[in-house]
């Protein structure tokens, strides 16, 4: 057991990670459980504090695309476009791994997800390594990832010595995944960085497919983002009629129910950006609250909207 400390020394998080424990880190899209990518021993304790399935990858951290290049055979010419474009930033490239990447990082898989995060307290702490980082979501497996400080320790106190304070996660939602097979771009998990954005620099249409059993790519798994609380999604006003006389809460994407069960919403102007940035922070906070249901709308399925939804239906599963 640790006693876990939050702050913001560099120097302590790399001297621990340098000795094989884990930081949790911060990074634009939630914060990560990080530990040393390249160590089988330091890896494992990933997976033991977050109790994760250890078939489920993980995504490497790097600090630029010269670290990137160590940790993988080759870098398509699709691939070196959205660098450019996109990192850093919420965007991972699944591609095949240098056998420096030990197996349990990648599940035994041959490929490795690999991203340059777009957080300057991370990004300065990775230019000090020597490795990259090994860095799932800083929460316990299948619960919903953490875009605070606070929220990690609520998940993982005394499980990990250090969380690095990098403030409130600006993105709110995991990263975009894709991979490269045969000239064709592939979307293998939606996220932060939406599809039509990476379509507009590549100038061609991309391919999208997901998995949920035993994925190739990291947070894949469809009870990812659970909540304690039974959450159900659809018409919250057909869903009032059926469960209105019970203990419930609302999550709505802009507009307020005439209802005086508690209900939270996500953006109030309708923004997208601002929906995704509160999606994991809202419903934590439902979860929290004294009752015994969730019941949330989908937002609009387009753009970024499409990754928020991604995450409130596998959170029904």
């Amino acid at each position: 057991m640790f006693t876990t400390e939050i702050g913001k020394d560099l120097q302590k998080a790399r001297h621990l990670l340098e000795q094989g424990e884990l930081v949790a880190i911060p990074t634009e899209t939630v914060y990560g459980l990080a530990a040393n990518a390249l160590d089988v021993h330091a890896v494992a304790k990933i997976y033991e504090a977050k109790n994760r399935p250890q078939f489920n990858p993980l995504i490497i951290h790097v600090a630029d695309i010269e670290q990137l290049k160590s940790c993988v055979e080759e870098i398509p010419t699709d691939c070196i476009r959205l660098i450019q474009a996109f990192s850093p930033g919420p965007l991972t490239y699944l591609l095949k791994k240098k056998s420096i990447i030990p197996d349990i990082t990648t599940a035994g898989s041959k490929y490795v997800a690999v991203r340059i995060p777009q957080h300057p307290l991370t990004l300065a702490l990775l230019a000090q390594l020597n490795f990259p980082l090994a860095a799932p979501s800083a929460n316990p497996s299948g619960y919903v990832s953490p875009v605070t400080a606070q929220h990690v320790l609520d998940g993982l106190h005394g499980k990990i010595p250090y969380i690095l304070d990098g403030g409130n996660a600006t993105v709110g939602l995991e990263s975009t995944i894709v991979g490269f097979k045969d000239g064709e771009v592939v979307v293998h998990r939606l996220g932060g960085l939406s599809i039509e954005a990476i379509e507009d620099v590549l100038g061609k249409s991309v391919k999208l497919s997901i998995t949920h059993d035993a994925p190739d790519t990291p947070g894949q798994l469809k009870s990812h983002y659970s909540t304690r609380k039974k959450l159900i999604v659809g018409d919250v006003e057909q869903l009032l009629k059926q469960y209105g006389d019970n203990k419930i809460g609302i999550i709505s994407f802009q507009r307020s129910y005439n209802t005086n069960h508690p209900q939270m919403i996500l953006s109030s102007k309708g923004d997208m950006a601002e929906a995704a940035s509160r999606l994991f922070s809202v419903m934590r906070e439902m979860d929290e609250m004294n009752i015994e249901t969730i019941l949330a709308e989908l937002v609009p399925n387009e753009g970024i909207g499409k990754a928020i939804n991604d995450r409130l239906m596998r959170a029904s599963f």
